[in-house]
């Protein structure tokens, strides 16, 4: 049976108010990354809200592809692009803080982008910083020690694009 996103929704939170909380959400993100001379170097970006280094995530939207979603989401928090991975390299959590205190929990599935081409301009410039680190400090940076261990074993053993 075929349900429509309204619907889906709908179900969600009638499910939410059974069960109490909010039921996991999926979100993509991309790694940015590049060889550098002294091996693989990784683009972090700040958040809006804190200004804590984390890697361009965000929701699918509509049925696009998830590792397409990941790699418009760098564009648009980090003006990047390149070839992407259509296979997860992996997934973190996280707890996503919604107004009057509340949590949504967040499954994030990460793909690798080899960063190809990196913009002047982007469209969340003026709200977020980038910067290339060595691998094993950007591991290091990020606060979700789930990510901190994708982006290290990623800075030793990448994996490449799939596309």
């Amino acid at each position: 049976m075929f349900l429509t996103r309204q619907t889906r929704a709908h179900v969600a939170e009638r499910l939410r108010r059974l069960i109490g909380g909010l039921p996991c959400r999926t979100q993509v993100a991309a790694l940015p990354f590049r060889k550098g001379d002294d091996g693989y170097e990784v683009m972090l970006i700040t958040s809006r809200g804190t200004g804590r280094w984390v890697i361009p995530k965000g929701w699918p939207e509509g049925e696009e592809a998830l590792w397409h979603a990941a790699a418009r989401e760098a564009d648009e928090e980090a003006g990047v692009a390149g070839e992407i991975a259509q296979d997860a390299l992996g997934r973190f959590y996280y707890a996503k803080h919604l107004a009057r205190g509340r949590e949504w929990r967040c499954e994030v599935l990460v793909y690798p982008l080899e960063v190809k081409d990196v913009a002047d301009k982007w469209r969340e410039k003026k709200k977020r910083r980038r910067r290339w680190f060595p691998a094993q400090d950007a591991a290091r940076l990020v606060n979700e020690p789930d990510l901190a261990e994708l982006i290290a074993s990623f800075g030793t053993h990448p994996r490449k694009s799939a596309a």
